[in-house]
């Protein structure tokens, strides 16, 4: 259904948590390493491997790889700095939602390739950190989910 892209995640139960949610949604997930830790964590594990057989699962070398393999028909930066919200867009098959690291969320190089209007953000109250990872990537691919008619889902 749609892509859901974590570059450079650094923290493992986040990611986890990410296969976890790709197994109960039938979206794919595409990792952009380099990644934070080893693949095979305990961690990792614990909180999302045990779905690992269930969930779609890819990894690339860099952001450029993933864009050339997958060709997403449009993709959209979740990010603090977006200027319309997730919730306004109007998700469509092949789209390919990218979040950056916990720690750095996007850099530059990948951020230039979005247009503003392809910039979205989950709102919360200013001057806050960011919300965690895995419950940001929980919030929209819920909202793409339910615009879907939850399509797969019981």
């Amino acid at each position: 259904m749609l892509h859901i892209v974590l570059h450079n995640p650094q923290i493992p139960p986040n990611t986890g948590n990410v296969i976890r949610l790709m197994a109960n949604t039938g979206f794919k997930l595409h990792l952009i390493e380099p990644l934070g830790f080893d693949f095979q964590e305990k961690a990792l594990r614990r909180a999302g491997l045990d779905y690992h057989d269930i969930a779609k699962v890819a990894r690339y070398a860099n952001f450029d790889e993933f864009v050339a393999k997958v060709k997403p028909a449009r993709m959209f930066a979740i990010t603090t700095k977006g200027q319309r919200q997730y919730v306004d867009e109007d998700f469509k098959q092949g789209d390919a939602l990218v979040f950056g690291s916990e720690t750095k969320g996007l850099p530059d190089e990948v951020m230039t390739q979005f247009a503003a209007a392809n910039r979205l953000r989950i709102p919360m109250q200013p001057n806050n950190r960011s919300l965690n990872l895995s419950n940001s990537v929980a919030l929209v691919v819920y909202e793409a989910w339910r615009q879907h008619g939850f399509v797969g889902g019981e």
